[in-house]
């Protein structure tokens, strides 16, 4: 086992998940984003490194090919995928790291890293999504209609995660997902594992 600990967040559109993660990597400096590796051309202001590793196609497919993706898709036209070696090397340094993603990318991503602690984040009802989503005032009713029936697809594979967070109210959304953060650093295995000396001296003694 590692030192760090992997964090999985996923939810439907509209549930806050981004605005959540972002307020939570501002709050505990000590959980690290993992940056994905892309075939999508850097948008305005995006840089290499920050956003994404940006890659061109016989990169990545190279890359899938050695098996160095942990969970991959193709999005659009484009290829998604997050690196296996940073992971553990991270990890490894004593990092924790939270990946961003969907549900089909948590569950390749629990096949091999079965320690993986998944949270889901929910919105306080469907009535309050579709709210949500009428409100960035981007999409017409046809499109909205689908997005809140992708997003019940979505939300019925909540039971394949540890926590579960609704985001009826940010702050309070934001300290629970803290919380599951923080309770998951107490885990014995991973204070054995942070504090070594610790409990080699306990076992010595």
């Amino acid at each position: 086992m590692s030192g760090g600990s992997l964090f999985i967040v996923a939810a439907p559109s509209g549930a806050g998940k981004t605005t959540l993660v972002g307020m939570l990597l501002e709050r505990d400096p000590q959980v690290r984003l993992s940056i994905s590796h892309t075939t999508r051309p850097p948008r305005p202001g995006e840089q290499d490194g920050v956003q994404y590793h940006f890659v061109d196609v016989p990169t990545f497919q190279a890359m899938r090919e050695r098996g160095d993706f942990v969970e991959w898709a193709e999005v659009h036209g484009n290829f998604y995928g997050t690196s296996r070696p940073w992971l553990a090397q991270r990890m490894a340094a004593g990092e924790d790291v939270l990946l961003e993603i969907d549900w089909q990318g948590a569950q390749q991503v629990r096949k091999q890293f079965p320690d993986a602690v998944g949270i889901f984040v929910l919105p306080p009802s469907v009535e309050e999504l579709e709210r949500r989503l009428r409100g960035r005032g981007q999409d017409g009713d046809d499109v909205i209609a689908r997005r809140v029936a992708a997003a019940l697809g979505e939300m019925r594979h909540v039971g394949e995660f540890d926590f579960v967070i609704i985001n009826a109210d940010l702050r309070v959304a934001l300290e629970d997902l803290l919380a599951a953060v923080r309770s998951t650093r107490l885990r014995l295995s991973r204070q054995r594992e942070r504090h070594g000396d610790v409990f080699r001296f306990l076992e010595s003694h």
